[in-house]
């Protein structure tokens, strides 16, 4: 399998997770060096093969390259996880216009590549292949504050569901699985900013592991879509339904995403005064 955004995150605890139960994995990220520590790290004796590739997901001869490395080593390419994504934080009229080409090139067109490239790979064998595409409850709802962001998985859910059916008489399932608010290296960078408040909003934060384990039951079950947790889903489906109720929800969800926030603020403070506690 090749895993997209191997380096941190989501996309490193799955990659690891896939090789500890004896899989083949692709680690693939930006970062050549960091890919190449994160796979010299690896446990020996699980049954796991690991190839560090790296490139850019915004690339397709990137794309070409990596698939290819990825045949000429196994044979083959199985499963495909696009969990690799981008996120900045910016009111909508102050945003740089390079955020709309990082958000859609990143988030959107590198799913798109991926999936089209290694669906043509996965069409020469026999088996067919599963491609899950990870997008997120703001590709559900919109979500004001992170429009940028909320755009670019709208076009990664719309992908996956128009291609999975376009793919399933190629014996290729596509899976969306789309996870609220992850514990990662992304959602630190929304901790002090306002206009992310939204992304506090829900009951508690999910963690690696939970995401982990949704994908693993995508994997083993093939469904057109994930979403977790499911109450959560359930209110961004409803409101995408309906538009007019997001207005009526968002102030009181940015009222309770902002306590959270200023929660999450002070406990990392508390954190950092006992870092430099004296003894």
């Amino acid at each position: 399998m090749l895993v997209t955004g191997s380096a941190s995150g989501i996309g490193r605890h799955v990659a690891e997770s896939y090789y500890r139960a004896g899989h083949r994995v692709v680690f693939a990220d930006l970062s050549a060096p960091k890919l190449e520590q994160i796979c010299a790290q690896l446990p020996t004796g699980t049954g796991g093969d690991a190839l560090p590739v790296a490139f850019d997901a915004r690339d397709e001869q990137g794309w070409e390259r990596a698939i290819a490395d990825t045949v000429a080593r196994w044979g083959r390419l199985d499963v495909l996880l696009n969990i690799a994504g981008y996120l900045r934080v910016d009111e909508l009229l102050s945003a740089p216009l390079a955020a709309v080409h990082d958000h859609l090139d990143i988030n959107a067109k590198g799913v798109i590549f991926g999936t089209l490239l290694a669906a043509r790979q996965m069409c020469r064998q026999p088996e067919g292949g599963h491609i899950i595409n990870v997008a997120s409850l703001a590709g559900i709802a919109a979500t004001p504050g992170l429009a940028l962001y909320s755009a670019s998985k709208f076009a990664v859910r719309g992908f996956s569901l128009a291609a999975a059916y376009e793919l399933a008489p190629h014996n290729i399932a596509v899976t969306v699985v789309c996870p609220d608010a992850v514990q990662t290296p992304m959602l630190d960078l929304q901790v002090d900013r306002p206009e992310a408040a939204l992304t506090f909003s829900g009951g508690r934060i999910l963690t690696v592991a939970e995401v982990a384990a949704a994908i693993e039951e995508a994997r083993r079950r093939r469904p057109l879509e994930a979403i977790l947790p499911r109450h959560r889903g359930w209110l961004a489906k409803l409101t995408s339904l309906y538009p007019p109720l997001s207005g009526w929800l968002v102030e009181p969800l940015r009222r309770c995403g902002r306590q959270r926030q200023a929660k999450r603020q002070a406990e990392r403070q508390g954190n950092g005064r006992q870092e430099i506690s004296p003894q």
